[in-house]
C-alpha cells in the first residue's frame, strides 16, 4: 500500500464526505497494523491477495511482481467509475488534484 497516497486521501476524507478504500496485495493483518500505527481512520483498506480479483478486474495487476499498479478510482453513488488514474511509473504519485476534483464534482 502506498503510504503518501493513502495518507493524502485519509487527510482528504476527513474534510469530505467520501469514503476511502485503499487495496492492495498486502495481507489483511499488514493493513490493519500499519494504519493503526499511523493513525488512519478514515480510510477502508482491503486485501486483494488471495485472488488478485480486484486487480484483475480493474485492469491493474502486475503479475511479474503480484502486486497492484499505483491507481485511484472515483465512483459515483451508483459506483460508476467517473475517474481512472492508473500511474506509468511505480515510483509515481496520482493527480490527486484531478481525483478530488472528480470527486467534488460528482
Amino acid at each position: 500500500m502506498c503510504d503518501q497516497q493513502t495518507r493524502k486521501f485519509n487527510e482528504e476524507a476527513s474534510q469530505e464526505d467520501g469514503v476511502v478504500l485503499t487495496i492492495s496485495a498486502d495481507l489483511p493483518f499488514a493493513q490493519k497494523r500499519w494504519c493503526a500505527s499511523n493513525g488512519l481512520d478514515n480510510v477502508i483498506t482491503l486485501s486483494d491477495h488471495k485472488d488478485l480479483s480486484f486487480g484483475k478486474n480493474y485492469g491493474v495487476v502486475m503479475e511479474e511482481l503480484r502486486l497492484l499498479a499505483r491507481s485511484v478510482f472515483v465512483l459515483d453513488k451508483d459506483n460508476k467509475v467517473v475517474y481512472k488514474e492508473l500511474v506509468s511509473e511505480g515510483t509515481d504519485y496520482p493527480n490527486f488534484e484531478a481525483a478530488l476534483e472528480a470527486y467534488r464534482n460528482i
